[in-house]
């Protein structure tokens, strides 16, 4: 749930008030009962660091280890290349007429 900030308008504390986005807003303060208004807050944003997020980011230490030394064991990065494909076979042949 997200955190908003309030402002007394008659004593002037300012209070947080954990809520649901769908809950009104306070209008009461809970020290003198005088009149609040919601501050708009920057709340806590996210924040992305590195080169991305991907399924491989939260592997287990032995499965990276296991595909840094797959990486780097000798082959090269390149793939092969693939198979050309086989050519079709002739279609059979119909029987010469006339010979039995």
């Amino acid at each position: 749930m997200p955190t908003y900030e309030y402002q007394c308008l008659e004593c002037g504390d300012q209070f947080e008030a954990r809520q649901s986005m769908k809950d009104p807003h306070l209008t009461e303060c809970p020290k003198c009962r005088g009149k609040v208004k919601r501050k708009i807050s920057l709340g806590s944003g996210l924040i992305f660091k590195g080169s991305g997020f991907y399924i491989t980011d939260y592997r287990s230490d032995s499965y990276k280890a296991a595909a840094k030394a797959d990486s780097s064991g000798g082959s090269s990065s390149t793939p092969a290349p693939a198979a050309a494909p086989a050519a079709p076979s002739p279609a059979p042949s119909a029987p010469a007429a006339g010979s039995s």
